[in-house]
């Protein structure tokens, strides 16, 4: 048993972890989705395989693996969500409770590939850092703790968003979400940038949520936001790249880490921005309206 959990080891640390993902990302959606057979065989790499064992696996063959099954979301029947791998190890004082999703069902392979590869990516070097962190040493009485999972939080006919996020517990919590859009019937990957005629959303987007972090402060007693001139980096405006993703109404909802804009004890943060303020910036009304 040792032996094969050390070829399984080694396997799983062979799995390349993609460079410049967003590079692989825009060549693929330049791409034609190419043209597949009505049944719909997903494969990973032998590599991602074998890590995927490391990681505890795929899902048992057992009554309560299938009724697990039966519950899985399906995205208008082409497109499923499932859960690839799950790990949950505990080394001293150090613990680790991983998934990872996996997108199947599009025709543009190089698309659905490189979202998936990011996902194992992601949560290889949580793994990484959860083994090699001082309270995963049985010498070290330190206090470390990570935990990522994923949630799909827009399926429609038209959109998909995937959320992940990752909480890390050492002195402190922190909590970081992405998102991932996809545009299911043309199957391409959508940016925030890519919504916008120009560079123009990233003020029009930040005045109003400065606007509604004021306002949320005003009314709403606890709230409180780095906004002011006597925080040490008070909110200016979004990334350009900044964490979003769209709601089933077609609402544009941006996303800020924990600590981000807001003291801890806030935790993650969204706001809903009006569509109204962005229809002079916006490409059209595909996605947001």
């Amino acid at each position: 048993m040792d032996k094969k959990l050390e070829t399984l080891r080694e396997a799983y640390k062979s799995v390349p972890i993609p460079k410049e993902l967003d590079d692989v990302i825009e060549k693929a959606l330049q791409q034609k989705p190419k043209p597949v057979r009505k049944k719909r065989f997903y494969i990973w790499p032998a590599s991602v395989a074998a890590a995927a064992v490391l990681f505890i696996g795929t899902v048992n063959v057992s009554p309560q693996a299938a009724h697990a099954m039966s519950k899985i979301p399906v995205v208008d029947k082409i497109v499923d969500i499932v859960t690839f791998t799950e790990v949950k190890e505990e080394r001293h004082h150090a613990s680790i409770d991983a998934k990872t999703p996996s997108i199947s069902g599009l025709k543009n392979k190089d698309l659905q590939n490189s979202l998936n590869s990011k996902y194992a990516a992601e949560s290889k070097k949580l793994y990484e850092k959860f083994a090699s962190s001082d309270a995963a040493k049985a010498d070290n009485k330190g206090y470390y703790s990570v935990d990522s999972t994923y949630k799909v939080m827009t399926n429609t006919d038209t959109i998909l968003s995937v959320q992940r996020t990752i909480q890390e517990t050492q002195a402190s919590g922190y909590i970081q979400k992405r998102f991932d859009t996809i545009d299911k019937k043309n199957e391409v990957f959508i940016t925030l940038k890519s919504l916008f005629k120009n560079d123009q959303y990233v003020d029009v987007i930040s005045q109003n949520i400065i606007q509604q972090m004021k306002h949320q402060m005003e009314t709403e007693p606890g709230k409180m936001y780095f906004i002011t001139d006597e925080d040490m980096d008070p909110f200016k405006k979004i990334k350009s790249d900044q964490s979003f993703y769209i709601t089933k109404d077609h609402k544009l909802m941006i996303s800020f880490d924990e600590y981000e804009v807001a003291p801890g004890v806030m935790g993650p943060v969204e706001f809903e921005i009006p569509t109204k303020i962005l229809k002079n910036v916006l490409v059209g009304d595909r996605y947001i309206r």
